[in-house]
């Protein structure tokens, strides 16, 4: 039995993962007290699933802080567990609970400063969930609209079974760095094809931009030194039964470089594990 478990901030937008799990042909539950999950998964292993889906969140604060020592249980006994942490800026969750007005599940406090106080559930409910997301897939949601969600999900569930998922994600600074980042490396200090005016249209997956990064030593020099990073640490990482591991790598745009250098090292890493491509920039622009 495939089994997803959604977890993550309010407002991050599970109830759209859960959608798309559905629509993927998941048995879905939501908001599922914890203690109620090894009874559901024996109960579903009765009927024959074959794909259940259960969202958790702070609506069962009390039961949270044993949900990390449950999981592993759960994976101790063979069961296969998929855990996907959505995870949105602060500032961004301010701004979906201020349009929608909808209160967070942890603002109880009577206050006439409702700004400070949603700010304040939020920091709350990032710490309760910290522990979870330690050991969980986390993507980023702060700039994804509900249809490029739907589209990482789909991703998500094409994955093969791995001891190890690694996502090399290419980024633009000036959009902020990507809270699923492990591991973030800026390469704005390279050549940059954009003042070129043939190749400023262009992307790091075009053969024209690939060809001018690959004449710059400088570019090949940083490639390397990423390279041997990560063949230094990754292992240390896997041996603390990280499952997943995220690799941002950073430019202006979002555009050229760091999409030529993700393309470079997802292929050179295909050995490691599943490894899964991002870009987030050129993503969102698919998107919209």
């Amino acid at each position: 039995m495939q089994l997803v478990l959604i977890t993550g901030m309010s407002g991050s937008g599970k109830s759209v993962a859960l959608h798309a799990l559905e629509d993927a042909g998941f048995y879905c539950v939501d908001n599922l007290p914890p203690e109620l999950l090894e009874p559901l998964i024996e109960v579903e292993r009765a009927h024959k699933a074959e794909r259940v889906a259960v969202a958790m969140d702070v609506r069962s604060a009390q039961s949270l802080p044993g949900l990390p020592d449950r999981l592993r249980a759960i994976r101790q006994q063979g069961q296969p567990l998929t855990v996907l942490f959505l995870d949105t800026t602060t500032e961004t969750l301010v701004r979906r609970f201020s349009e929608t007005r909808r209160m967070h599940p942890l603002s109880l406090k009577d206050t006439e400063d409702q700004r400070r106080a949603l700010i304040d559930a939020i920091e709350l409910e990032r710490e309760m969930l910290s522990e979870l997301r330690e050991r969980a897939l986390v993507l980023d949601t702060s700039q994804l609209k509900a249809s490029h969600l739907r589209s990482e999900i789909k991703a998500l569930l094409n994955r093969k079974p791995a001891s190890v998922t690694l996502v090399f994600e290419s980024f633009a600074f000036k959009r902020g760095i990507p809270m699923d980042a492990d591991f973030v490396f800026d390469v704005r200090m390279l050549p940059n094809p954009h003042y070129e005016p043939e190749l400023r249209a262009l992307t790091g997956q075009d053969a024209p931009v690939a060809a001018y990064l690959d004449a710059e030593p400088e570019v090949a020099d940083m490639e390397q030194h990423i390279r041997t990073f990560l063949e230094r640490w990754l292992p240390r990482m896997l041996a603390d039964h990280r499952s997943y591991v995220t690799v941002a790598i950073g430019c202006t745009g979002g555009q050229h470089r760091s999409v030529y250098l993700v393309e470079r090292l997802a292929r050179q890493f295909g050995d490691h594990g599943t490894v899964q491509i991002r870009h987030r920039e050129l993503d969102a622009r698919q998107h919209h």
